[in-house]
């Protein structure tokens, strides 16, 4: 069989007030089609926590999963040192 990649993306956690789930903050740097200038967009995603040591202001990689519940697709792989 072949093995499914998985979106995997690097953002900041802005909230914790879950007991098992995260909202990361994912920016992203995007080009004008027309006037080139570059500008930044942010996204949050929902996602599922089994760390035990993730706090607000950490930067974490999380990954495409199975939906855990109506907004939770997303689950923390892992915490970046910085």
């Amino acid at each position: 069989m072949t093995e499914v990649k998985h979106k995997k993306l690097t953002g900041t956690v802005t909230s914790d007030k879950s007991t098992q789930t995260v909202t990361v903050r994912v920016e992203s740097i995007k080009l004008h089609p027309k006037y080139l200038k570059r500008y930044r967009i942010s996204l949050k995603y929902h996602a599922h926590n089994e760390l035990p040591d993730i706090k607000v202001g950490d930067k974490v990689v999380i990954e495409e999963c199975r939906p855990y519940s109506k907004t939770v697709h997303w689950k923390v792989v892992s915490k970046q040192i910085t």
